[in-house]
């Protein structure tokens, strides 16, 4: 049985993948090629861990691409000192991501045995200031506001009770719109309201109770 040389697959998909894809900040790049990203992917895709593909998570969701990751890792700009809001937990890798670069990071997803997998893989790199919670984020309330938000599911149209979590200078990534072609953006909460900053297009699956409303046809 040959066992993978996950190392040189991770400095492949930052150097092949991810950099090309305009990351470019080194603190991204630093933490994409620390941190073992098959130590987060179910065990039947391990071996795809560093491909450019989405991989399954159960429950219908998905892992994003590595760009996809990097892109918004990046987008984010995060400080040292920032307090981050992951909406979607899904494996635990952008938490762990997130983590690494800031100071403080709440993720909440509404599986269950996501926010379980995900605290043990948390707690297996020994990444101590993420916090996971059993959550809803269509329902979900806190009095708390964050520097920092990743969304790592779609939206038909951004939720304003996202917009609230943001503290002023705030910015949220989030990806947006319809298929075939959603927008990624960069939301900024500035003094005269949000400013909504275009990054490039892709297609990820729906937060559940974001997506479009049903066409109604006559």
């Amino acid at each position: 049985m040959s066992t993978m040389d996950y190392t040189k697959a991770r400095e492949t998909m930052v150097e092949q993948q991810v950099r090309p894809w305009d990351v470019l900040d080194v603190r991204v790049l630093d933490v994409l090629v620390r941190l073992p990203r098959e130590a987060f992917v179910p065990e039947t895709h391990r071996a795809l861990a560093y491909a450019d593909i989405e991989l399954p998570l159960g429950h219908g969701e998905r892992m994003m691409k590595p760009i996809v990751e990097g892109r918004a890792l990046q987008a984010l700009g995060l400080e040292p000192g920032d307090e981050v809001l992951e909406i979607g937990t899904g494996s635990g890798f952008l938490a762990a991501c997130l983590g690494m670069l800031a100071r403080d990071v709440v993720s909440i997803d509404r599986h269950a045995d996501f926010v379980d997998l995900a605290r043990a893989r948390l707690q297996a790199q020994g990444i101590a200031n993420v916090a996971v919670e059993v959550a809803d984020a269509m329902t979900w309330n806190t009095d708390r506001r964050f520097d920092a938000i990743c969304v790592t599911g779609a939206v038909a149209a951004v939720p304003s009770r996202f917009l609230q979590w943001l503290r002023p200078g705030g910015r949220m990534f989030v990806v947006r719109g319809n298929p075939p072609v959603m927008d990624a953006a960069l939301l900024h909460q500035d003094v005269n309201g949000i400013r909504s900053e275009s990054l490039f297009e892709t297609e990820i699956p729906y937060l559940v109770g974001a997506a479009p409303l049903p066409a109604f046809v006559f």
